[in-house]
């Protein structure tokens, strides 16, 4: 039988932000200099909005996190001209090459388009050919934070 994956909206008193918080933290932690663990936490908490921006998914199968996204205001520190953001997808080892990335963006999409929003923005050091196939655009090739990176764009309404 496949294995049924599940995208949900994570609410802020959910017992899997501490999870998700500690695969970003580990992750992208570099990025945020001094960023303890309960600070990120703390942080998801209060990107775990209702709807639009911010909020925040995490891929489920059955109980277990496989996988989360967010759709936030800001995501590059030195960017803040850009907004709102795709940020923070991220999927276990273990469960990569399944489409949960996929979905999860895909879910972010839909949700930046239920609440009005034209285009939006991520940055990547090494996942440019996934986002390039699933219609985001690259924009600007720079360093951030001592890591070379794409700034990639996505206008919604033109889906591939």
């Amino acid at each position: 039988m496949p294995e049924r994956i599940r995208i949900a909206r994570l609410e802020g008193d959910s017992p899997h932000v501490a999870i998700l918080a500690q695969w970003t933290h580990d992750t992208w932690g570099h990025l945020h200099p001094g960023r303890s663990l309960d600070t990120a936490i703390a942080l998801l908490r209060e990107e775990c909005g209702a709807g639009g921006v911010p909020s925040v998914f995490v891929a489920l199968q059955g109980d277990t996190p496989v996988g989360t996204a967010s759709l936030v205001a800001g995501d590059m520190s030195d960017r803040r001209d850009l907004t709102p953001w795709l940020a923070s997808v991220f999927v276990p080892p273990g469960w990569r090459g399944r489409g949960i990335a996929s979905r999860l963006v895909r879910r972010v999409e839909d949700e930046a388009h239920a609440h009005g929003v034209a285009h939006f923005y991520l940055y990547t050091p090494d996942q440019q050919a996934l986002y390039r196939r699933l219609g985001w655009r690259d924009i600007e090739a720079r360093d951030y934070g001592g890591e070379a990176v794409t700034i990639m764009r996505r206008v919604l309404g033109s889906l591939p």
